[in-house]
């Protein structure tokens, strides 16, 4: 198994990825796009989730695909950031067209995650974030940085810096699996040693840096001093999360989506520890843009396949966004 030639989410045919970042606020967005709607599915598992059309993705919703997908910082305000890309696709003629006469409407989802309190100006009294959403669509490419970038600009991991990451792998036959997170979590993503990551067995190439445990303590503490969990005084719901996009070149319904995405939540369990609690909004949303697979419905088996080799990914990807936040300072 070797990973996609940019070993990006965009190694997924026809994806894009933009993002805008405001240095003075230390925040940012990033976008998800596609150059046909996205078959799309969600599953959010953290208690305290900041999130936009979430439900328009069920499996029995009328719509059920997305134009764009949206991560961004900035907690309940960076939910503008969707309206700055949903105006801008709409500008474009992107979107529904219920009505001849009407303009288009776009589906664009979104996740936020909380950087309020960290580093940078946060005294502005309009928000910047629909601004920042609709430079990060016209920025969207195929090649992207990762670190402290977009949407993981302000982000924290446990104790340490947060950041942006990505990763893919190459099945064969022509399918692709990636992902793509903003990594804030409450969790470690280290061992004991402070250094080597929870996903070092799944890393490829020495993506993030080759790490490995050398005589590291036992994994005993549910609540390691690397985490956030130390200082209980100090947290608060929604603070914290890990806010993801997984997407395949599969052909697939939005019930494989949806499937795809609960795998994929065992890419955190992986990588971060603890994950999923009631302090996190961890929410991860699964594309499929349908170049390949089978001409009729995927069998469960090739679901599978795809959701183990998306948690795999994104567990690689949150090592990754960490590792590149700390390299480029």
């Amino acid at each position: 198994m070797r990973p996609g030639p940019l070993n990006l989410i965009t190694d997924v045919p026809g994806l894009r990825v933009g993002h805008a970042t405001d240095e003075r606020s230390h925040s940012g967005v990033t976008t998800l796009c596609g150059d046909q709607p996205l078959v799309a599915g969600v599953d959010v598992r953290g208690g305290a989730p900041g999130v936009r059309e979430t439900d328009t993705l069920a499996p029995d919703a009328l719509i059920g695909h997305a134009h764009a997908i949206v991560l961004a910082g900035g907690s309940v305000f960076g939910l503008a950031a969707a309206d700055g890309v949903a105006i801008a696709l709409s500008n474009a003629g992107v979107g529904l067209h219920i009505m001849t006469h009407t303009r288009a409407i776009p589906i664009v989802p979104a996740a936020v995650l909380h950087d309020l309190a960290g580093s940078g100006d946060k005294s502005w009294t309009e928000s910047p974030y629909q601004a920042l959403g609709a430079a990060s669509l016209q920025s969207a490419t195929t090649r992207f940085a990762l670190g402290a970038i977009g949407a993981g600009r302000g982000a924290r991991a446990g104790q340490q810096r947060g950041g942006l990451g990505s990763a893919s792998l190459d099945l064969g036959d022509g399918l692709i699996v990636g992902a793509l997170v903003a990594v804030n979590s409450i969790g470690s993503v280290f061992l004991p040693d402070g250094r080597t990551f929870h996903a070092w067995p799944y890393e490829i190439d020495g993506e993030f840096g080759g790490r490995r445990p050398v005589d590291t303590a036992p994994l005993i503490d549910p609540a390691p001093p690397e985490s956030r969990l130390g200082d209980l005084a100090a947290l608060q719901p929604g603070t914290s999360t890990v806010i993801a996009i997984v997407a395949t070149s599969a052909a697939l319904s939005r019930a494989d989506c949806r499937r795809i995405a609960v795998m994929a939540h065992d890419g955190i369990a992986r990588a971060v520890r603890p994950s999923h609690t009631p302090f996190d909004g961890d929410t991860i949303f699964a594309v499929a843009t349908g170049v390949a697979g089978t001409d009729g419905p995927a069998p469960p088996s090739l679901v599978a396949r795809l959701g183990s080799a998306a948690a795999d990914c994104l567990a690689r990807a949150i090592a990754r966004g960490v590792y590149e936040a700390q390299q480029r300072g």
